[in-house]
């Protein structure tokens, strides 16, 4: 098992989701997540520092996005800090992502095609 760089401290973790899969959440309490969640078996997430590129990479132009703050240390053993992209290691939840988990959200808004992230993300 490979730890991140939030062992021993406090690291919030994020995860994006499109309207409908916020609301579905918000609905159920729970959501094993997005499609790709489903297909890869685990919840994708990304750290302060990642965020911005996933957005980039795979939700271009995508209006109506909402960001969900978690706190990793309060995940447990079911974040796991595995290498994907660039060779960087991300945080993948292996279980259900709860509502309880959520710290915060905030809708994300397009200016000059690109998402503007909420203020203290990092």
């Amino acid at each position: 098992l490979r730890h991140g760089p939030g062992k021993g401290r406090a690291m919030q973790v994020y995860k994006i989701f499109r309207a409908d899969e916020w609301q579905a959440l918000q609905h159920a309490g729970q959501t094993a997540g997005a499609p790709i969640d489903l297909a890869d078996g685990y919840v994708h997430l990304s750290t302060g520092a990642q965020v911005a590129e996933t957005l980039r990479l795979h939700f271009a132009g995508a209006e109506g996005l909402q960001l969900l703050a978690l706190e990793g240390d309060s995940l447990g053993d079911d974040l796991r800090w595995e290498t994907s992209r660039g060779g960087s290691d991300f945080p993948h939840l292996y279980r259900h992502l709860n509502i309880d988990d959520v710290l915060w959200g905030a809708t994300l808004v397009l200016e000059g095609g690109l998402h503007v992230l909420p203020e203290g993300v990092q």
